[in-house]
């Protein structure tokens, strides 16, 4: 079962994706999630993404300190300034707080 994750920070990350480069967009992505992991305060992330392309992550952080740091990381940012101009129809990010944390798994 996953961590539970109650107190940490949210970011959500809602897009669109455009078709364009879909290899450059993978390469882009897998980096991106390698490098998250690296970052302070880092505690997981979750991912889907349709067939339409419309796609939500979930990236969890230990405190707001650390999804700011993530969201200023100079490479975290260059890849955003990329999927703007190419990869992204639209996006939206929203931060919270976990309040609570609960799941359930089947044996």
């Amino acid at each position: 079962m996953e961590e539970l994750r109650a107190g940490q920070i949210a970011v959500l990350f809602v897009s669109q994706r455009t078709g364009d480069d879909p290899d450059g967009y993978a390469e882009a992505a897998a980096a991106m999630a390698a490098l998250a992991a690296q970052q302070p305060g880092y505690a997981g992330i979750e991912a889907v993404r349709d067939a339409g392309g419309l796609g939500i992550t979930i990236s969890y952080w230990r405190d707001e300190a650390a999804a700011l740091a993530w969201r200023d990381h100079p490479e975290h940012a260059r890849i955003r300034d990329l999927g703007r101009a190419r990869w992204y129809a639209w996006y939206r990010t929203e931060v919270t707080r976990v309040e609570r944390s609960y799941g359930w798994t089947r044996r």
